[in-house]
């Protein structure tokens, strides 16, 4: 029987267990982020080398996540998403542990591809805080594990900076290997292999299966592609690709258009964040109160948002309304992703919460990579000031699948599984 949090709605101290955790494992790995073309460049190798290692050391691990999230989603369904939690911090203390000892720029590269394909943190994270939850606040899960990222991304980068600043990149990748290690040993003791509320309501009930007689073959699940789950990854993936466009050419672009000092440009980048921050909690209440394609109509609304800011700030010579452009821009991406991953959860059987939810990853992964490719050679080949018309063209893009989604949902008798309970 669930009381407490849990039962009631809210979450429940568990989730913040996994809010601190993740902040402080997430945060440990940013510490190296903005820094790593700088230690490259210390290690000697030639201009063509670290012309390709300054993209490749960004992309490995994602790519690394891409590729093994879903393996792992299935195993922690199979095993427990807490060994899968386990395993994957284990694999960032080990990877950043082999970084502060390696000095050639081949095999750095090879241990942040690995980094990512042995680790896959948030997935089990995300699958486990489900199984801790009540269905209606899944929203609300997934956008505080998305605020829990974002702040440790901001405030990793900041102690990364002061770190290099007093002491050497060893000692960057070593804290970071410390930390990890720590949060590791914390998920290992604190946290119990399944929470009590998964047991009993954390996770929505499949509909039991009618009994087969004679030699009839029984009756098997729906593929989560036959849900609407195929068209909801398909909107994350197109939405986080609009949002990556950005990335490569963003501070040649601020600098070009502004004529702005670095600090500036720096302001521009974390408000966006800091939007997503002070938002996402809030979005992800506003959403729990929809039902059925509901939610997926004020998506639609969110999407075009975004379009009519970034086609804004592409048109704009302002750079005090691009700044303010770009928090609105932040405060609107608090309502994507943490949502869609909600209603992808929601549309999924709760058996196979790790393997959907390791999917979801791969296609954010995916994606992350396809619009940061996308915007340094769309940009090269276009010109820096279409940067932001781009990012447009892509929401637009985005609100065209939302309404063939929202299309097709309305067209089934299970519509309403889009959106909750």
């Amino acid at each position: 029987m669930v009381s407490g949090p849990a039962a009631s709605g809210a979450l429940p101290r568990l989730v913040h267990a996994l809010f601190v955790i993740q902040l402080i494992s997430m945060g440990a790995m940013e510490m190296s982020g903005p820094f790593w073309p700088v230690h490259l460049q210390s290690l000697g190798a030639s201009p063509g080398v670290l012309a390709f290692a300054g993209i490749a050391v960004y992309v490995g691990p994602m790519l690394g996540v891409a590729l093994t999230s879903t393996f792992w989603g299935k195993v922690g369904d199979r095993f427990g998403h807490k060994p899968m939690m386990v395993r994957a911090l284990l694999g960032l203390a080990i990877t950043q542990l082999a970084l502060a000892f390696t000095q050639d720029v081949w095999t750095i590269l090879a241990l942040r591809f690995l980094q990512g394909a042995c680790a896959g943190y948030l997935a089990p994270a995300q699958a486990y805080g489900v199984s801790a939850v009540v269905p209606a606040v899944r929203g609300r899960l997934f956008a505080y594990l998305q605020v829990s990222t974002n702040v440790g991304s901001l405030a990793g980068a900041l102690a990364g900076g002061l770190i290099l600043d007093h002491a050497t990149f060893f000692w960057i990748n070593l804290i970071a290997a410390l930390l990890c290690a720590v949060c590791a040993a914390a998920v290992a003791v604190l946290l119990p292999p399944r929470p009590a509320a998964g047991s009993a309501q954390g996770v929505k009930a499949v509909p039991s299966l009618p009994p087969t007689s004679g030699n009839a073959a029984p009756l098997q699940p729906p593929s989560w592609f036959a849900s609407p789950v195929a068209g909801l990854l398909a909107v994350l993936g197109i939405l986080l690709v609009a949002r990556m466009l950005t990335q490569t050419p963003f501070a040649m672009y601020v600098r070009s258009v502004f004529a702005v000092d670095n600090w500036v440009v720096g302001l521009c980048y974390g408000l966006l964040s800091m939007g997503f921050i002070v938002s996402a909690t809030l979005w992800a209440r506003y959403f729990e109160r929809l039902q059925g394609p509901d939610a997926l109509v004020r998506m639609a609304w969110v999407a075009a948002a975004c379009a009519l800011l970034t086609a804004l700030a592409g048109a704009t010579h302002s750079v005090a309304f691009f700044i303010a452009l770009h928090f609105a821009w932040g405060v609107l991406l608090g309502a994507t992703t943490p949502v869609l991953m909600a209603l992808i959860s929601h549309a999924t059987s709760g058996q196979r919460q790790g393997r959907i939810l390791g999917v979801a990853q791969s296609t954010a992964q995916f994606s992350s990579m396809a619009g940061i490719a996308l915007g340094g050679g769309l940009t090269q080949l276009l010109g820096l000031h279409t940067t932001y018309f781009l990012v447009a063209a892509a929401y637009a893009a985005a609100l065209a699948v939302i309404v063939a989604v929202l299309r097709h949902s309305r067209a089934q008798p299970g519509a309403a599984s889009l959106a909750g309970p």
